[in-house]
């Protein structure tokens, strides 16, 4: 099992910046692809931004291209997703996954991921 605690979400003003962070642990967590979804009330839960192992593959949606970046510490477990210039439509709870594929694999999408987080909430206020 693996489990996937997110933090760093809040309240910021549009064009604010937030650093969310997952930690991850568990006996089976290893070199695994890790990835970010989003989910606005009353909408589906969206790719956010994914990440390989090694930090060779990464994917950003059209949406946050530009303005948010991965990255992840293996020393520590832990997988950053930086946000800037954040807009009110950016307003969602924001989810951690990790997949079971390791080595060179980041996906898109969500089918791909077994592990998921409870959530951090990020409001942006206009």
């Amino acid at each position: 099992q693996v489990q996937l605690v997110e933090s760093g979400g809040g309240l910021v003003q549009s064009g604010g910046s937030l650093r969310l962070s997952c930690a991850a642990s568990g006996r089976t967590f290893g070199r695994n692809g890790m990835g970010w979804f989003r989910q606005a009330p009353g909408k589906e839960r969206d790719f956010v931004a994914a990440i390989s192992w090694s930090g060779s593959i990464t994917y950003q949606s059209d949406s946050v291209k530009g303005r948010f970046g991965l990255s992840r510490d293996n020393a520590k477990n832990t997988v950053y997703l930086q946000m800037n210039s954040l807009k009110p439509e950016d307003t969602a709870v924001y989810y951690c996954a990790a997949s079971t594929r390791s080595g060179y694999f980041a996906s898109r999408s969500a089918e791909e991921y077994v592990y998921w987080g409870q959530g951090t909430q990020v409001t942006v206020s206009s």
